[in-house]
């Protein structure tokens, strides 16, 4: 059939269904709605991290996760992994008070902070874990960990070396943590992220997973956290003092290929 339209006959197949346009139209706006709460979610947080004079909006994550789960004490001593630009840095001193250590490792130079060393190095090279334990002299407290990827924009691909970098964290566990210590750490969600708890439930007594409020409502990161180390998976580090990055030794555990 067609339908007169000026001087151009158009036939009405082709013309666009009243409903689908609607429908089109109400899940742009719905899009667009989100999008726009995540941005003002995002501004919110950012904006109050330079009030408040925090490094990254990511403090107030570490900040809600330590409300909720009470995870420093004064006097802890912490590890902080993938520790640039320093948020978490700066809420685990002041939450640790006076009397505690805290140290932090990243492959990025972090802005100095009083009376918080910190290492530049990759962590999954011996060279960075043997400057960590003779830097740290004993056993920790917590270890918290927000290393994340480089994003590669592929879902499956930064899952996975999300699950990579947790266990890195979980090996820095095995050697560092004291038993009944805690461990905090960030992980992007996907399909191997239950073989992720399990290597951490062989490990804690406890494991949960949570999203802090500060976390964009659309993210697929979420943290765990463990406590009670049972400190049964204790691994020595013998490395010799030539020992360089293109020597490892130190490896990940499990199976995630």
């Amino acid at each position: 059939m067609l339908v007169g339209h000026g001087t151009v006959r158009v036939p009405l197949a082709a013309m666009p269904h009243p409903c689908v346009t609607v429908i089109s139209v109400m899940a742009i706006g719905k899009h667009m709605h989100e999008r726009w709460l995540e941005e003002r979610h995002h501004e919110y947080y950012y904006k109050l991290a330079k009030k408040m004079d925090y490094r990254s909006r990511a403090s107030f994550k570490l900040m809600q996760i330590d409300d909720r789960f009470n995870i420093f004490r004064d006097g802890d001593r912490v590890v902080d992994l993938g520790a640039a630009p320093g948020g978490w840095l700066q809420v685990a001193k002041e939450r640790v008070g006076e009397e505690g250590f805290v140290i932090g490792v990243d492959l990025r130079p972090i802005q100095p902070m009083p009376g918080v060393p910190t290492i530049i190095g990759d962590i999954t090279e011996d060279a960075t874990m043997k400057r960590l334990l003779d830097m740290f002299q004993g056993e920790a407290d917590v270890i918290i960990s927000d290393m994340a990827p480089n994003i590669s924009g592929h879902y499956s691909t930064d899952h996975a070396r999300s699950i990579d970098l947790c266990m890195y964290a979980v090996n820095v566990c095995d050697r560092i943590l004291k038993k009944n210590g805690k461990l905090v750490m960030k992980v992007f969600y996907g399909d191997m992220f239950n073989t992720l708890i399990k290597e951490l439930e062989r490990r804690f007594r406890v494991v949960k997973v949570h999203s802090p409020d500060a976390s964009r409502p659309t993210s697929s990161e979420v943290y765990v956290i463990a406590k009670g180390f049972l400190a049964e998976t204790r691994v020595g580090l013998d490395i010799p003092e030539e020992a360089t990055e293109n020597k490892k030794q130190f490896s990940v555990k499990g199976n995630f290929s």
